[in-house]
């Protein structure tokens, strides 16, 4: 008997259930998916940190937008970053660009101009095939137009060859759409002239550059804008010590200042 209870016992311990793994007293700490949230919560937060770093509002781009909306909007439309109902807003002062910033631009539309200037009669030269006759070059003065005065006059003498006219009429054509001052320079060799019509090279530089004003006045140029200057031997280009320099030196030139053209810009932007 004995030995039969105590196998029963025996059988008993044997079989004996194990904990239910949903018992909460035999388990301790926190839950397994606690370590994978924390994770996730930490993610979340570096992302957001990132969202924001990359989202911070440039000073600049902030103010253009106010300046765009007030534009559309009005001025009172749009108000200020910070404000709320009931508080009172104070009016944005505008930004005048500083003195740096328009001779800047000023100097980049004066810039632009004389390239258009220069352009253009590039274009009159090369369409025409007067290369070696005219030339047009840009430097730091303006834009200066040369014209040989062999293509232009007979030597000693005033009056226009037909080659010229014809010349001077394309150049007018071109000249007409500037509303700038053009100044017309007539320049001559050092060799001494003395005659009745022209006791000097003075005369005879003034008469020239005289000469084609009034054809281009005659073909449409502004009488307003043009003015006509002679300067006898005294601004050499080249050596009047040869036939080839002497040459170079009889010349006349248009020339668009770049001064000039400055002033009428700042007088434009005063209107």
């Amino acid at each position: 008997m004995a030995d039969e209870t105590g196998a029963e016992k025996d059988d008993e311990l044997t079989f004996a259930p194990p904990p239910e793994e949903g018992n909460k007293s035999s388990r301790t700490g926190a839950p397994g998916w606690m370590a994978t949230f924390a994770d996730l919560v930490t993610l979340l937060m570096c992302f957001f940190v990132l969202l924001f770093a990359m989202s911070t509002t440039q000073q600049e781009t902030y103010k253009e937008l106010v300046k765009s909306l007030r534009s559309a909007l009005g001025a009172q439309a749009v108000p200020e970053s910070g404000t709320r109902e009931g508080l009172t807003m104070h009016a944005v002062p505008s930004e005048e660009p500083s003195p740096n910033q328009q001779i800047d631009e000023l100097g980049g539309m004066i810039e632009k101009e004389l390239e258009d200037i220069v352009s253009e009669v590039r274009e009159l030269v090369l369409f025409n095939k007067l290369g070696g006759e005219v030339s047009v070059t840009k430097n730091e003065d303006g834009v200066v137009i040369t014209m040989s005065d062999l293509l232009l006059f007979a030597e000693g003498g005033t009056r226009l060859s037909e080659k010229g006219i014809d010349i001077l009429i394309k150049v007018a054509s071109v000249l007409s759409k500037l509303a700038y001052h053009v100044k017309i320079k007539g320049h001559t060799d050092s060799e001494p002239i003395s005659t009745a019509l022209f006791p000097s090279n003075w005369e005879l530089s003034s008469a020239r550059a005289s000469t084609v004003v009034r054809l281009l006045v005659q073909n449409g140029v502004n009488p307003f804008y043009i003015s006509a200057e002679g300067y006898a031997q005294y601004h050499p280009v080249a050596t009047n010590d040869t036939p080839q320099g002497r040459a170079r030196n009889r010349r006349v030139e248009i020339v668009y200042e770049r001064d000039s053209i400055a002033r009428q810009f700042a007088d434009m932007n005063r209107n």
